[in-house]
């Protein structure tokens, strides 16, 4: 199986990853996280961007986004999510199309809160495999706490809606799923949020873990994220979602495409070691700064201590097995990994 077939699924996403990892890369990455805004038009009580200024608003210019993907005409999967809400992106759909031309899997993350009608046509011909919707909340008070704004009913009406029209024309992609972070404020909703999946028509739900740094912001908070800490009325929700979804005919997923349980758990002591995303992706922000991966952003304040190189400064080859690149993945493989790497287990949403 090749590196681009494998990562259409994100359970054999890790078997296109060489398993000898060492400071230098000896394969180029097999999937990019472009980050197309960081500008958003919630303010989720989860998010850094809410409580920090993490760089100066802005969309990836087209011509950044041209330059980094044409340096890996290869790549199998591009992920066009960030800190931000891509929908707000002019240039998505073009984006979009740029890369299922080359024959890219592509994938991003919306908050669902632009899907208007006039949009859905468009969003389907770009060729999207996946559209991921993070919702966060089963009932309109808990969505308007995590999320900091009141767009609950929108969201289920419009993605509702979506599915729907899919349904009417017969198209199968973009694959819709909605996702549901695991807080201990909301994690007793799993059940009823698989409910509101079906009602939305949407057949595959994932529960994505809380995402901290050590200070803490809002709810991003270490006393509030089930890692490691799970319940037995926590675990219960999981089972009761997981028998509403089986007669529901609704899949219910984690993280990095595990099982719910297994995902909230760290499997090692060491689990920082096992990672392969430093060999296997690059992430890079509407800026063109490169960073470890996607969760970096939500695990330390700052990026100056874990920037890895510059986009619009060195070429990707450059930047890939740059001092900067060697000495992270030295570090991740050492007792002493890099700070947003302490808490984070073997696998997250890909």
């Amino acid at each position: 199986m090749t590196a681009s077939a494998a990562l259409k699924d994100p359970r054999r996403y890790f078997e296109a990853v060489d398993t000898r990892r060492a400071a230098i890369a000896e394969a180029p990455p097999v999937c990019l996280y472009l980050e197309v805004t960081n500008r958003c038009n919630l303010l989720c009580e989860t998010c850094p961007r809410t409580f920090e200024t993490l760089e100066p608003p802005a969309d990836m210019s087209w011509a950044l986004f041209t330059r980094i993907v044409d340096q890996v005409p290869n790549v199998g999967r591009v992920v066009l999510h960030g800190v931000g809400e891509p929908m707000l992106v002019k240039a998505l759909p073009r984006m979009v199309r740029y890369l299922k031309d080359r024959g890219t899997y592509v994938l991003f993350n919306t908050n669902g809160t632009l899907m208007q009608p006039r949009r859905f046509q468009e969003l389907i011909d770009t060729g999207l495999d996946e559209l991921r919707v993070s919702l966060d909340a089963a009932d309109r008070t808990s969505y308007l706490k995590v999320r900091g704004k009141d767009f609950f009913d929108r969201i289920v009406r419009d993605v509702g809606r979506f599915t729907a029209f899919q349904k009417s024309i017969g198209a199968t992609t973009p694959k819709v799923s909605l996702w549901l972070t695991g807080l201990r404020e909301t994690i007793d909703q799993l059940p009823a949020f698989v409910r509101l999946a079906n009602e939305m028509g949407v057949t595959e739900v994932h529960l994505q873990r809380l995402v901290f740094d050590e200070a803490g912001y809002g709810l991003a908070r270490s006393d509030l994220s089930l890692f490691e800490n799970t319940r037995a009325e926590e675990a219960a929700a999981i089972e009761v979602a997981q028998a509403i979804g089986r007669d529901l005919g609704v899949s219910l997923d984690a993280s990095g495409a595990t099982e719910p349980g297994i995902s909230l758990k760290r499997q090692d002591e060491r689990a920082w070691a096992t990672c392969r995303r430093p060999w296997s992706l690059m992430y890079f922000t509407a800026h063109g700064r490169a960073l470890p991966c996607c969760i970096a952003p939500f695990s330390v304040r700052g990026y100056a201590n874990y920037t890895l190189g510059d986009a619009t400064q060195a070429t990707l080859r450059e930047i890939w097995n740059g001092e900067a690149y060697r000495d992270f993945r030295t570090a991740l493989l050492s007792d002493t990994p890099p700070a947003p790497c302490k808490n984070c287990g073997l696998r997250w949403s890909l």
